[in-house]
């Protein structure tokens, strides 16, 4: 008879952890074992990463997860691999090979001329393989049935290219995109314009907004630390707009902030601000025309 192991406790946590999740698992399998860890009641992570890519996936717990869109909608930078030679059905070392052609031969003026294509604002179809939906399906599950439907281009950003090392037939890159870009079909458009086909074999995100990857954070640095050393790496919860102006809530006002309720404030030039009462963070307003303060989101700490 097998003993059934003891249910953790659960508890209200709040902050961000920086993880670098690492291959294999998926992201919602990462975010899993990082609340465990921090027995936290609430959690969710801020834009997938496949089980085939690795690299800084921050982890919103508790409270911060009312901000965690804020990275969702942020700049991602990666550095990746494609190989060229041969397309596959994933698009990525995943799938069937699917279609082949010879490599040209290939040198860093040509490759940096073709980059130069991919850079700025663009237009990018996303793949049959990915969790888009349609009619409330993920495409991936019609993928995966051989079925393939139209889907419209969406508006993408491609902040920079950066080409980091090449050989006769593979080339690596560090790129800085928006929100929404698919590293793998950028990978494949790329392979096309150099005249062969091409997918990726690395995918490793080391930036997300103002973040940057700690390779040492990892699940196994996490397993091997107490609980207050754990809570010790943890960012405030009020890490993903820290962007944002900081303002002290009028005097007499924190209570009626917490209770969703206006208030006058003088001398803040900014849309939106990080309101706290102390050293008290309370959660973000917008800032009006008429300098009023209001509440976006409240936190309950």
């Amino acid at each position: 008879m097998s003993v059934k192991s003891p249910k953790i406790q659960r508890r209200p946590i709040s902050g961000v952890f920086l993880l670098n999740k690492p291959l294999g698992i998926s992201s919602n399998a990462a975010l899993q074992r990082v609340r465990w860890l921090f027995r936290a009641e609430k959690g969710g992570h801020t834009g997938a990463l496949d089980p085939l890519a690795s690299g800084l996936l921050p982890i919103c717990l508790g409270e911060a997860t009312k901000f965690s869109h804020f990275l969702l909608d942020s700049t991602k930078r990666y550095q990746t691999t494609i190989h060229l030679g041969h397309s596959t059905t994933t698009g990525d070392v995943e799938g069937e090979v699917l279609l082949e052609q010879a490599v040209p031969e290939l040198t860093q003026a040509q490759i940096q001329k073709v980059l130069t294509q991919f850079t700025g604002d663009l237009l990018q179809v996303p793949p049959m393989y990915s969790a888009l939906k349609k009619e409330g399906r993920p495409l991936y599950e019609l993928a995966r049935k051989g079925i393939e439907i139209e889907r419209e281009a969406r508006p993408i950003v491609i902040e920079n290219i950066q080409l980091l090392s090449f050989t006769a037939d593979s080339i690596t890159l560090d790129v800085t995109c928006s929100k929404g870009t698919y590293i793998r079909v950028l990978g494949e458009d790329i392979a096309q314009a150099l005249g062969t086909y091409g997918h990726l074999t690395y995918l490793h995100r080391i930036q997300t907004g103002q973040f940057e990857l700690n390779a040492e954070w990892t699940i196994e640095y996490l397993e091997s630390l107490t609980e207050q050393e754990r809570e010790a790496l943890l960012l405030p919860v009020y890490a993903p707009i820290d962007h944002f102006p900081k303002v002290q809530v009028p005097e007499g006002r924190a209570e009626y902030f917490c209770r969703g309720m206006e208030s006058n404030i003088d001398h803040v030039a900014a849309a939106h601000a990080v309101v706290f009462d102390g050293e008290k963070c309370l959660g973000l307003a917008e800032i009006t025309e008429k300098k009023r303060l209001v509440p976006k989101r409240v936190l309950n700490l």
